[in-house]
């Protein structure tokens, strides 16, 4: 796998270097490139990834509530769901106390991929922040989370897919 690199010049690397936002967005995309490669055998995107997630953690929800969660457009939603649903990673069905709604949840094979994606995310980041101690890493983890929780961090939902993926 390539590695990228921040600037060739050293004069860019010093003015982009020392703006903490320009660094953070630049190691962002850096990362979305490599987690896109990482996803990709899998056939799915980070939104959809999203989704198999939040139905791991939560359980079975309707769309309604899933659309909620993950703030994604509920005419958005259908189009993922479609996908993994016809992939066999979800399960979409009418709920039984009112037909108007469809009840989502997780199927087995998609809590397979999770593991999978589970894995090669490790291998990624390990990869990634190899350049820092575990501990290191935990405090950039627990820095980061202060930072997103403070900001408009955009929720899955609001986010596109990753660019040159």
């Amino acid at each position: 796998m390539p590695t990228t690199t921040l600037a060739k010049e050293p004069a860019k690397q010093e003015i982009i270097g020392r703006k903490i936002g320009f660094l953070v967005a630049q190691v962002g995309r850096a990362a979305t490139r490599r987690y896109g490669t990482a996803l990709a055998p899998s056939g799915v995107n980070p939104r959809q990834t999203a989704i198999l997630f939040e139905l791991r953690r939560d359980g079975a929800m309707s769309q309604q509530a899933l659309s909620e969660v993950l703030d994604i457009d509920p005419s958005n939603l259908v189009g993922l769901l479609n996908f993994l649903e016809e992939e066999g990673y979800a399960i979409r069905r009418r709920d039984p106390a009112d037909r108007r709604r469809h009840v989502v949840e997780i199927s087995p094979r998609g809590i397979r991929l999770l593991g999978e994606i589970e894995r090669a995310a490790k291998r990624v980041e390990d990869e990634f922040f190899g350049a820092l101690t575990l501990e290191e890493r935990d405090q950039l983890r627990e820095l980061l989370l202060r930072v997103a929780q403070s900001t408009e961090v955009p929720s899955i939902g609001e986010v596109g897919e990753p660019e040159s993926c």
